[in-house]
């Protein structure tokens, strides 16, 4: 059994003798045990039972803070009201001939204290939009661009045969030896450069190095990620000079180059490239 503290006793009686109409003093000395207690001729309105008679016929009824609010109940039945103050789980005390019990066990009181860390910001189940990924599926995002630009390519190769006259020649004759002797389109470049260079660095350290050596390369130089072309600058910009270059030495070899690989101006001396000769005219 602990002692009540005095502050809530006299909280108490307090509140007993404003709800009983008696002077705190009597108040004190009938929950002490000292005098009878104060008959209620009348059960108020709000109950509220304080620590003094209480009668549990099943099970201890549960305790619960004091509100200063009027009334003790003179017995609770069975449904647990509150009480005065919190009361610990023990035996329940016995009425004795009309008695007021004159100790009862309270808890003291506890005040918690709380703090707020965080706010969590509740995720919905299902999300309104999709997450943008760089996958995509290969078809038909893929094989299908690849398919319909395959089909246009070779409609468009169809449509220059047709409309291009490019006969096949005479048979070869290994005793006449043609001039100026140009070889295909695509190795008029090459041939170019063998007009100004030795053949063992035109036609060997030139190709390797930078048909094979620089291109493979280029990946490693350039580890830039981006898909699109206007974020491909340093990409594009080597692809460029290749391009220029290449074209430029065909164009060369093409329009520009005569008899005894000397230097002609087509608009004045003619083409000489087999190829063109049916259907390209400055005249």
């Amino acid at each position: 059994m602990v002692d009540i503290p005095e502050h809530l006793l006299l909280k108490t009686a307090q509140a007993r003798a404003k709800a009983l109409g008696i002077s705190v003093e009597q108040a004190l000395a009938e929950m002490k045990g000292e005098v009878e207690p104060t008959k209620i001729e009348k059960e108020p309105d709000i109950i509220e039972v304080t620590p003094i008679e209480v009668e549990v016929k099943e099970a201890p009824a549960p305790a619960a803070e004091v509100k200063e609010a009027p009334a003790p109940a003179a017995e609770v039945k069975e449904a647990p009201a509150p009480a005065a103050a919190a009361v610990k789980e023990a035996p329940a005390p016995e009425k004795t001939n009309g008695q007021v019990p004159t100790e009862v066990d309270f808890a003291p009181e506890t005040k918690v204290t709380q703090r707020l860390l965080t706010v969590v910001k509740a995720k919905p189940i299902q999300k309104p939009t999709s997450e943008p990924v760089d996958k995509v599926n290969t078809w038909p995002h893929l094989m299908l661009p690849e398919f319909i630009s395959l089909m246009a390519m070779t409609a468009f190769l169809i449509f220059i045969s047709a409309i291009l006259q490019a006969p096949l020649l005479e048979e070869a004759n290994p005793n006449i030896t043609p001039n100026p002797a140009k070889a295909p389109w695509y190795f008029l470049g090459l041939q170019e450069l063998l007009s100004y260079w030795d053949p063992q660095i035109a036609g060997v350290m030139i190709p390797l190095l930078i048909g094979v050596a620089a291109f493979m390369a280029i990946p490693y130089i350039d580890r830039n990620k981006e898909n699109k072309p206007s974020k491909r600058k340093y990409a594009i910009m080597l692809w460029t000079f290749f391009l220029a270059g290449a074209g430029t030495l065909s164009l060369i070899g093409i329009l520009f180059r005569g008899p005894g690989w000397n230097w002609t101006y087509p608009w004045i001396d003619g083409v000489w490239f087999d190829d063109l000769l049916d259907w390209v005219h400055f005249e």
